[in-house]
């Protein structure tokens, strides 16, 4: 079986998020030995693929190297990008059937739109412990798929040093836990500023997280009072920019994507 590494929401190797992606399979292998690949991989993700009758459909999971996730963007834009650049897939879009649903990717320029569900917000007390856990004080706090910390401005952001497991103890209910952004607005040729906490996922920091955009995509949208917003994934030394736009109870998210590594499975 051959499996390609890609950067994602990346113009270039070695910036954005890595993700592994399998060749697609007639069948699920056993759960228990895509989770053995992805640790192995050791990306934030391996997308594994699995052909349908439709050659512009296909089922699609992700696992970090420690647990299965219910949705996940740049290993889908990865997964896209394999088919298009590496297998010839002749679509101008592909649709994914999903833990979250079906999941489109479409051709954008040299680059790539995808279109996921927005998160539903709602804001929150600032849970207690939040502001020591990440090492500066939230303005506000708002629920989502994840917890999102609303930050004073860029610069705490791009300087926060966080107690990584303390913040195991952040999300609950519809909320994914352990799993916290801190978001800024920012005047630095972006619109906001974030960063991507995930120790509940087994990532301590993530360097580009497309599902993320799916609750800060509405909420700075919101702020902003227009559906159109960039993004700054700051991840130190790597990082990821985002294009957005809010259309209706779907975002929509543009990146590219570079091939880094093929491969050749031994076993």
């Amino acid at each position: 079986m051959r499996q390609w590494t890609v950067d994602a929401f990346a113009e270039r190797p070695f910036m954005g998020n890595p993700a592994a992606v399998l060749q697609p399979l007639d069948a699920w292998p056993e759960t228990g030995w895509m989770q053995s690949l992805a640790a192995e991989n050791n990306h934030s993700e391996t997308a594994f693929l699995r052909s349908t009758a439709d050659r512009k459909r296909f089922d699609l999971r992700w696992f970090t190297p420690t647990v299965e996730v219910s949705l996940c963007g740049h290993a889908t834009l990865a997964a896209a990008h394999v088919l298009w650049r590496e297998l010839g897939v002749e679509a101008r879009q592909l649709t994914f059937d999903t833990a979250s649903g079906p999941l489109t990717v479409g051709r954008f320029g040299e680059g790539y739109e995808m279109n996921f569900p927005a998160d539903p917000l709602s804001r929150v007390e600032t849970p207690a412990g939040l502001a020591k856990a990440l090492g500066a004080a939230p303005v506000e706090v708002w629920a989502s798929r994840y917890l999102i910390a609303v930050m004073a401005d860029a610069a705490t952001v791009r300087g926060l040093t966080p107690d990584i497991p303390a913040l195991l103890a952040f999300g609950d209910g519809a909320m994914e836990r352990g799993q916290v952004i801190a978001a800024a607005l920012s005047d630095d040729g972006v619109d906001v500023v974030d960063r991507f906490f995930g120790p509940g996922c087994g990532i301590d920091e993530d360097p580009a997280t497309g599902s993320a955009r799916c609750g800060l995509a509405p909420l700075f949208a919101m702020k902003l009072d227009r559906s159109n917003v960039t993004f700054e994934q700051a991840y130190p030394g790597r990082g990821a920019r985002f294009e957005t736009d809010l259309a209706g109870d779907r975002v929509l998210i543009r990146g590219h994507a570079v091939t880094v590594m093929g491969s050749v499975l031994r076993f």
